[in-house]
């Protein structure tokens, strides 16, 4: 008989009842909230008169709406300038105060990204099951856990149950061999994932990611690939627990200690696929054939490395195939056959929930420092995950670099991400950025956005295009 994979393990802990059509009801340990799609699902708890079924699986923290800036954010929620940004961290706050949910407000300092606040904290821990009203769940894979994202509806079903009704998903094993370059990075590995599956490529799949390069990997490595899962079509990516998860996990906040530690160890180092466990799809890379990579396009899959020329529709035999790359051309604003590196960005965005953790910091002031940014560049933000990570950042002088090259250096929120707040890109704008999604308007209207690594980000706002960091 085969063994049981990881996902197997995680799903078969938390299941609690299983019909015959398939469906299943799970078991969700952790449950983190953010000020998005939680207003109807409190809404609905109140409706029907129920209250959290359990209190202390929950962890709340405002991050896509906050403002940035240090002055609009000195004035806490009151002093946030936009109507609706304003009332949906109010709601927050509110909710949480009436419903007894610990809430880290916008200027607590454990406040930031939820991606980026739950692993810092502890609050995600191996063999949970972890959701949130946010696709990006998927990061918590990372430290051996089975995470993804959920509706509001669901956000409404797991306060009111502690459960969910989930159908389980076939196996994919993603195994990155061999060794990476010096300057290929997670977020290089991920998207050359993504550039050889497609954006639908783990659709009905939870993703695992092994292999030597995985295994060598920190865990914000790890979670910057698990992050993207969601971009390849997978609903969740994760990783097996070894000696750098646990390495991670001891000592945090809401970590076990003592006597629990040592039982909850011994219990998590089991959270690994079995030697012969089966796996629907398995997908191989070699890691020195991975260069930096670049997108092009107007979704994820649509990227190449740094060497790379942009492709020539008239190439392209597949009619559907070929109007997708004819309409990102013209959206982009982009030439057929032109080299990656003519590419001039607009502006830089180092930040978001997939590399805005202090490894990605420290990697993009190594390309910067001593240095100046691009005249042509508009403006170079660097936003940190959370409030933790932005003091750890100062303490190691990070940000007095970022703001010695001419860059900002900001509070910690989603910021340039995603257009809901008052981090955004103009109309026709190019943008490299570190954040996960490149669709149109996804950084506000009209923008075009370049996903890379924070050093591959860094480099382009010091030479004013993209350039292959391996060579600096």
């Amino acid at each position: 008989m085969s063994g049981q994979t990881l996902y197997d393990k995680l799903w078969q802990s938390h299941l609690v009842r299983q019909r015959d059509d398939g469906s299943a009801l799970i078991y969700i340990d952790r449950h983190l909230i953010h000020e998005v799609t939680s207003p109807q699902a409190f809404e609905g708890l109140r409706m029907a008169g129920r209250k959290p079924w359990r209190l202390d699986a929950n962890l709340a923290v405002p991050d896509h709406n906050v403002p940035t800036e240090r002055v609009e954010r000195s004035g806490g929620v009151a002093a946030i300038a936009d109507p609706v940004s304003r009332l949906q961290v109010q709601t927050l706050d509110d909710n949480c105060r009436d419903f007894d949910i610990v809430e880290f407000e916008i200027n607590d300092v454990r406040q930031g990204i939820v991606h980026v606040v739950g692993p810092e904290q502890g609050a995600t821990l191996p063999g949970m099951t972890v959701v949130c009203g946010d696709s990006h769940t998927s990061t918590h894979g990372a430290l051996g856990a089975l995470a993804h994202g959920i509706g509001t509806s669901e956000v409404e079903h797991v306060l009111a149950t502690q459960c969910l009704i989930q159908q389980k998903m076939k196996n994919m094993l993603v195994r990155i061999d061999g060794r990476l370059q010096p300057g290929v990075l997670a977020k290089d590995v991920v998207l050359a994932v993504i550039g050889e599956i497609g954006t639908a490529g783990g659709s009905g799949y939870a993703i695992e990611f092994g292999g030597e390069v995985v295994r060598n990997m920190s865990m914000e490595g790890r979670m910057t690939m698990c992050n993207m899962s969601i971009e390849a079509g997978a609903r969740m990516g994760m990783v097996a627990v070894d000696d750098t998860t646990l390495e991670y996990v001891k000592g945090r906040p809401y970590a076990p200690r003592g006597a629990m530690w040592e039982r909850a160890e011994q219990a998590w180092r089991e959270l690994r696929s079995d030697d012969h466990a089966h796996f629907d799809r398995v997908v191989v890379l070699r890691g020195e054939d991975i260069k930096p990579q670049v997108t092009w396009g107007t979704s994820p899959e649509m990227v190449l490395p740094i060497d790379g020329c942009l492709p020539d529709p008239a190439n392209i035999e597949n009619a559907t195939e070929r109007a997708a790359v004819e309409r990102a051309l013209h959206y982009m604003g982009l030439q057929a056959g032109m080299p990656i590196t003519a590419i001039r960005p607009d502006r830089v965005f180092i930040g978001s929930c997939t590399n805005s953790r202090i490894e990605d910091l420290r990697a993009a002031a190594a390309v910067v420092r001593g240095k100046r940014v691009a005249a042509s560049l508009k403006q170079a933000l660097v936003v940190p995950g959370s409030g933790q990570v932005k003091k750890q950042a100062e303490a190691e002088g990070l940000d007095k670099v970022f703001i010695e090259a001419g860059m900002e250096w900001r509070e910690p929120g989603c910021s340039m991400c995603l257009a809901m707040n008052a981090d955004k890109l103009g109309q026709g704008e190019h943008c490299a950025s570190t954040s996960n999604r490149n669709f149109e308007g996804r950084q506000g209207f009209g923008g075009r956005t370049h996903l890379v690594s924070p050093a591959m980000a860094a480099a382009a706002a010091i030479a004013g295009h993209f350039v292959d960091v391996r060579d600096w």
